[in-house]
């Protein structure tokens, strides 16, 4: 893919009213690249993040004439709160997505989930006729750790508050040093994003706090989610950090021959070195493995995909 010589530095940050329970909630993306380009990527975070952590991936396709949304879900970043915590649903996100994509006038889309953002694009990919031409699942699969999930609802449901935007990055080091290794500009960038001054004083994380309600009761048996893989046919780039919790390599092998896309050979799975969950994509290397697979050089779409597990180098 040609590279472009446009200002790729800074998004354009939009927003949309979409519908759900309790009426219309703005939802905020930042936009990267041509808006007329040939592709459009959506990069769709996890489940307390925003969608300003993908950046640095956005900034390396943005330069290579790709277009990229980054939307932050509704309840974070600079989307608004949804009125209860009972509406933080699969479907108040799939229908807030749906309706995104058709703002952005495409036909198809490439979807790059992590976590929860790899949940619903999942969803989206098994529906019939659906506009995701190629999926990566960051750190996500088919079944879902309930020892993991038990872990992130006690984060979730905790208040946290921070004196000072560097106080919240030391906490953003320790707690998601599985992230991989960053650098001290990057982690800058993942407080910046992640703080939102708090009323009582100092700061607090930039997302709803009642999202973590909706982990109140204990998860005790891992999430089943083949419903949903037996029906994607598109190809899919499936990354899992070498030390994940979340999702286990058995389910890796499970992914690689179950379903239509694995049948079809359009399943490649990558394991990230020195990353648990999940891998920041801020790495050269994870995201030459992303654009390899989003643009492979010379491929047909039908059979651009390859089934098999290999092991990403670190850079």
């Amino acid at each position: 893919m040609a590279r472009r010589q446009d200002n790729t530095t800074e998004p354009r940050i939009k927003q949309l009213s979409v519908l759900g329970h309790g009426g219309f909630r703005k939802l905020s993306y930042a936009e990267w690249g041509p808006a007329r380009a040939t592709r459009t990527v959506i990069c769709m975070h996890g489940v307390s993040r925003t969608g300003r952590d993908f950046d640095v991936l956005a900034q390396a396709l943005a330069a290579d004439g790709v277009r990229v949304v980054a939307p932050d879900l509704p309840g974070r970043g600079r989307s608004e709160w949804l009125a209860k915590p009972a509406h933080y649903t699969d479907r108040a996100y799939t229908g807030a997505l749906s309706t995104l994509i058709a703002r952005l006038d495409v036909e198809e889309v490439d979807w790059i989930g992590t976590s929860l953002g790899g949940h619903i694009g999942m969803m989206l990919a098994a529906e019939s006729s659906s506009p995701i031409r190629r999926l990566v699942l960051n750190d996500f699969g088919a079944r879902v750790s309930a020892r993991a999930l038990r872990r992130i609802g006690v984060y979730l449901g905790k208040r946290w508050r921070f004196e000072s935007v560097e106080e919240l990055e030391a906490h953003l080091r320790d707690i998601h040093a599985p992230f991989g290794k960053l650098t001290d500009e990057q982690w800058r960038h993942l407080a910046q994003y992640s703080a939102a001054p708090d009323p009582a004083g100092g700061f607090r994380f930039h997302f709803d706090p009642a999202i973590g309600m909706r982990f109140a009761i204990p998860i005790y048996l891992d999430v089943v989610l083949w419903q949903l893989w037996d029906k994607i046919d598109c190809p899919v780039l499936l990354l899992r950090g070498e030390d994940s919790d979340l999702l286990s390599q058995s389910t890796t092998r499970d992914m690689l021959n179950r379903g239509p896309a694995a049948r079809a050979g359009k399943v490649t799975v990558v394991e990230v070195p020195e990353c648990g969950h999940a891998p920041a994509l801020m790495d050269a290397a994870q995201i030459a493995v992303i654009k390899d697979f989003l643009f492979p050089a010379g491929a047909c779409e039908a059979g651009a995909g390859r089934s098999d597990r290999s092991t990403l180098a670190s850079a």
